[in-house]
């Protein structure tokens, strides 16, 4: 064992570091910008969001070298007690928690509020690394014992899924967070890298278009078009008594996502309908009311032109226009300022975090590990594709915060811990290899 072994750095992904730093960084200084006022312009005013921001930044860097001190077996070990505890939390959270804008899911100690939701991603990230990782296992000896994988691997996507269910139910019936609850869907790309069939991706896909152009179609005219597009598939693959069973029952299944669209629509809360309502331009939107965030977002981004009107110059940002400007919507900040150059840095920089932990996830040894980092890049790149599309108008808007950049203790450090526990798994493999 070489002496360097034992350094804190040594096998670090500094690149990853890097990256990190410099995203929480201008992350800081955007939300100085959008809560900036003249009164207050001490950076360092704990009183502000942006001084908080500061410490939560401090404490941030101290969870990380914390977890890099750690021995990495720490994380594969206690993998399925995290998850237990933040899911007792997670139920716990209603009762004994403090409602916040409406949902009750944040726990307060005096001014201080950790919402367990948050830290629920990274502990069912190790939760399904540990259990996936010993599927691993028990594979690759029934391939050796010759004997027939099928049935336990539906049985493994059955135990999968149920570790992605529970804290999605959970944190959307008991604590009505429906963002937070849509994000452990991401977890469904780190399910295909590990072998779920592609079907499952195209069923899930198929589904969500079915229940889009249900909304914006008559019921009897999309039925009646895939009656005709089952009967043309008919027509053209081999005919046979099994393809028929298999066009009957993809038909049935297609008619019941859509017969069922109008009542899961309608079951939805209000303001959910309004989303959607919004997203897909159904009926006269009001821009005072349901309309307002996405359009004043749209307005602060596009008036920031190319180049941006320059830091701190933000007119949307600066008279409060844009609702939630420094967390849900720190988007709009960053393209009124610093304009299409801003926000193409911003995206480059999130792209490159997340692809820069796909290479570091290739390159494992350990299947544990592996999974691991699969899941931080899932997360990751839900976060910032939901974020940023919402605040265009692409996506309805469901409230998640854009990785190192949005306001929030509870968010900083669930994505710092989700990151840096992966950044550890990196730096172990050269122990093992050695």
């Amino acid at each position: 064992m070489r002496q360097d072994e034992h350094k804190l750095f040594f096998g670090v992904d500094k690149i990853t570091i890097l990256t990190y730093a410099l995203l929480v960084f201008m992350g800081w200084l955007n939300i100085y910008a959008a809560v900036y006022n003249e009164e207050h312009q001490n950076i360092f005013d704990t009183s502000q969001k942006y001084g908080m921001q500061l410490v939560w930044i401090g404490s941030a860097f101290f969870i990380a070298t914390f977890i890099l001190i750690i021995d990495a077996g720490f994380y594969t070990v206690f993998a399925y007690f995290f998850y237990i505890f933040l899911l007792l939390a997670c139920i716990a959270v209603p009762y004994l928690g403090r409602e916040v804008k409406g949902s009750r899911s944040w726990f307060r100690f005096g001014s201080f509020g950790i919402q367990p939701a948050e830290f629920m991603k990274f502990a069912t990230n190790l939760a399904l690394a540990k259990y996936l990782s010993n599927v691993n296992i028990e594979v690759e000896t029934s391939r050796r014992n010759k004997l027939s994988d099928l049935i336990k691997n539906y049985k493994n996507t059955i135990f999968a899924v149920i570790i992605l269910g529970l804290p999605l139910l959970i944190i959307k019936i008991l604590q009505d967070e429906t963002g937070l609850a849509i994000v452990f869907m991401a977890f469904i790309i780190t399910l295909y890298r590990e072998g779920l069939s592609v079907n499952f991706l195209i069923f899930g896909l198929l589904s969500a278009l079915l229940f889009v152009l249900s909304l914006v179609m008559e019921s009897q005219t999309l039925i009646i078009a895939l009656a005709i597009i089952s009967a043309l598939a008919f027509l053209f693959v081999k005919r046979s008594r099994k393809n028929l069973i298999i066009i009957a029952i993809v038909f049935s299944a297609a008619s019941g996502v859509v017969l069922g669209t109008n009542y899961v629509y309608n079951h939805l809360e209000d303001h959910q309908r309004v989303r959607i309502d919004v997203l897909l331009g159904r009926g006269t939107v009001n821009l005072k009311k349901e309309g307002y965030n996405v359009n004043q977002a749209k307005i602060a981004i596009g008036s920031g032109g190319f180049w941006g009107k320059g830091y701190l110059q933000g007119t949307q940002t600066k008279y409060d226009f844009v609702p939630e400007q420094d967390t849900d919507f720190i988007f709009c900040t960053v393209g009124e300022e610093w304009g299409f150059v801003g926000t193409s840095v911003v995206i480059i920089l999130e792209l490159f975090l997340i692809i820069r932990v796909i290479f570091m996830a290739e390159r494992q040894r350990s299947p544990f590990s592996r999974i691991y980092g699969y899941g931080v890049a899932s997360v990751l790149f839900f976060h910032l594709a939901v974020n940023v599309g919402m605040t265009i108008g692409l996506m309805p808007v469901i409230g998640i915060p854009l990785p190192f950049f949005s306001y929030g203790g509870s968010s900083l450090w669930s994505f710092t811990i989700l990151l840096f526990i992966f950044i550890k798994l990196d730096a172990n493999r050269l122990v093992i290899l050695r």
